[in-house]
């Protein structure tokens, strides 16, 4: 089973800050995590004038015992790690962005966490990079794959690819 995180960056050196929280996510994995390229990606429902992102996926296997719940938090405190604060403007630069896009087949609706991630099968800057790790997931509550979901997006919204996972990783 395997639980993939969206990565974002737009405050700060994006490459390095990625970079280092693939590093960082290694201990939320019981195996090896799983790295897509860097993308480049111009800013989504963002205030007017935000930097472009980098972004990023990992597959990560849970450790025994981990719940989507529990992994939320252990994401959360890896975003504060990094230099993210409490949100004034909502979609704002960001050092650190983690999503959580899908827990296996779990399926969540609360307060505080919704899998899968609610607009993940419409934004490019999510599809492409989760496209490079399974493109043949299919999301829970979707008919169509990773892949298919992207091949619908229009050219624009999709992000432009900057490096191989071995490149940013410095492998």
């Amino acid at each position: 089973m395997e639980a993939f995180i969206a990565l974002g960056s737009n405050l700060g050196d994006s490459r390095r800050i990625l970079t280092a929280a693939f590093e960082r996510l290694q201990s939320l994995s019981a195996a090896p995590v799983r790295r897509s390229s860097l993308w480049r990606s111009v800013p989504v429902d963002c205030p007017p004038g935000s930097p472009d992102f980098l972004n990023a996926a990992a597959a990560l296997a849970p450790w025994p015992g981990e719940t989507p719940e529990t992994l939320l938090v252990k994401l959360q405190a890896l975003e504060r790690e990094f230099g993210r604060r409490p949100k004034t403007v909502l979609n704002e630069a960001r050092p650190l962005d983690l999503d959580l896009i899908s827990f296996g087949g779990e399926v969540r609706r609360t307060a505080t966490l919704v899998l899968p991630h609610p607009r993940a099968h419409q934004r490019g800057f999510v599809l492409a990079p989760l496209a490079e790790l399974a493109p043949a997931l299919k999301l829970p509550g979707q008919r169509r794959t990773v892949a298919g979901l992207l091949a619908d997006l229009p050219p624009a919204a999709c992000p432009v690819r900057l490096a191989g996972a071995d490149e940013s990783s410095g492998r």
